[in-house]
């Protein structure tokens, strides 16, 4: 009976070792869980993204060729889809022939413009001729002033030899009866009276040829004034009447843009992959009328995708750029990725309950009383290298553990 008391109380001693050594074990475990996860946060609340392109064609039409399936994989280049190019076609020609029609135009414009100005040259030229006329109708009037001014002065010493001869005669003839003088004599100054008489009546028609001379000049500048008038009119007239070409060549930047615009939409017609990626959400056929602008189906782009892992607050601290992460998608949870953190957020919608709706004027903060403050949780994006595109799906849960030391 003493032996086996023994055995009893052993028994119990071993118990409480056993005992004592899973409760250490037990926290030491719990520490351990903990320092690993304080140094290594890890979260499944967490998505797996990549950029995406609604697919929307640049110009309006019907589609003619589809050359994808959804779900499809593309390259880079390939050719998705065919709008039918037709009346973008006619489009392009029509510019064309709008630009070629302008450059016809433009020729045959200056060559009226040229002949206008061709025109002003022979006006230039009357007009010099004209100049030349007028100079030398003001030289004939000059010399017919000239000559009708001789013309007076002969005329006033005719009048005055006439006059002092007369006067002569009219002295010696009273002596001709006292005979103080011959017959001889008076018969001389008589001559000399008629022929002074002659001179004076041939000065005065000399004077009055003269003076038409210097009307008829006069008449002539006149009539080269008005010509030389007229050539100034021609020339303003022409010069008035000549054309530019600056509207017409103001045309060709328009008509370039809209061959450029309709070579543009011709080659819009055809929609090429922008970059990697995967085919999703098409629900059009070939025939369907597609609109510019409006999406047809959407485009995943494959070369690049991350996970969005929301932490809580109390981990950002362990969590920086950088750093190495496991990345664990839902579907196939055995897989490990490899990431890299690329940034943590830095803000969240605040939560209504504890700040109110921002607003306004003042904070409206509802007087109620939480009892419980769960911690908030921030956005760390998560790059994932060298990605398996038939693995990751756009918006698939996904773990995260952040490898911090």
């Amino acid at each position: 009976m003493k032996i086996m008391a023994l055995s009893e109380e052993n028994r119990q001693r071993i118990g409480r070792g056993i005992s004592i050594a899973a409760i250490v074990l037990a926290a030491i475990a719990g520490w351990l869980a903990l320092r690993d996860t304080t140094e290594n946060p890890r979260t499944d609340d967490a998505e797996v993204f990549a950029n995406f392109i609604g697919v929307a064609p640049v110009v309006s039409g019907p589609i003619m060729k589809l050359n994808v399936a959804d779900n499809q994989q593309v390259k880079q280049g390939d050719l998705l889809f065919d709008i039918d190019e037709r009346p973008y076609a006619y489009a392009l020609e029509h510019a064309r022939s709008e630009q070629a029609a302008l450059e016809g135009e433009i020729v045959d414009e200056s060559r009226t413009i040229a002949s206008q100005q061709s025109a002003v040259d022979v006006a230039k030229a009357s007009t010099r001729s004209a100049e030349a006329n007028v100079a030398r109708a003001t030289a004939a009037m000059d010399e017919a002033k000239a000559e009708v001014a001789h013309a007076k002065a002969v005329v006033d010493q005719a009048a005055a030899d006439l006059a002092y001869v007369t006067n002569n005669l009219h002295r010696i003839e009273p002596l001709l009866v006292k005979q103080y003088v011959t017959v001889d004599q008076v018969d001389q100054a008589r001559t000399l009276v008629v022929t002074r008489q002659q001179a004076w009546e041939q000065a005065k028609s000399q004077l009055a040829l003269s003076q038409a001379r210097l009307d008829s000049a006069t008449a002539q500048y006149k009539q080269a004034e008005a010509m030389l008038e007229q050539s100034h009119q021609q020339v303003a007239q022409a010069t008035h009447a000549v054309t530019t070409l600056e509207p017409l060549v103001a045309q060709r930047t328009g008509r370039s843009s809209a061959i450029d615009m309709a070579q543009y939409n011709l080659d819009n017609c055809r929609y090429y992959a922008p970059f990697e990626g995967r085919v999703t959400n098409l629900t059009i056929s070939e025939g369907a009328y597609a609109h510019a602008g409006q999406q047809v189906f959407t485009l995943i782009d494959t070369r690049v995708w991350w996970v969005v892992a929301n932490f809580r607050e109390t981990q950002l601290k362990h969590i920086r750029p950088g750093m190495k992460a496991d990345v664990y998608v839902m579907s196939r949870p055995t897989v490990r990725l490899r990431g890299v953190v690329e940034s943590v957020g830095f803000g969240v919608t605040p939560d209504a309950d504890i700040v109110g709706r921002i607003s306004q004027g003042l904070p409206d903060v509802q007087r109620t009383l939480n009892w419980v403050h769960l911690a908030s949780r921030f956005p760390v994006r998560v790059r994932i290298e060298d990605p398996q595109p038939d693995l990751l799906r756009l918006s698939e849960s996904a773990v995260v553990i952040i490898r911090g030391k």
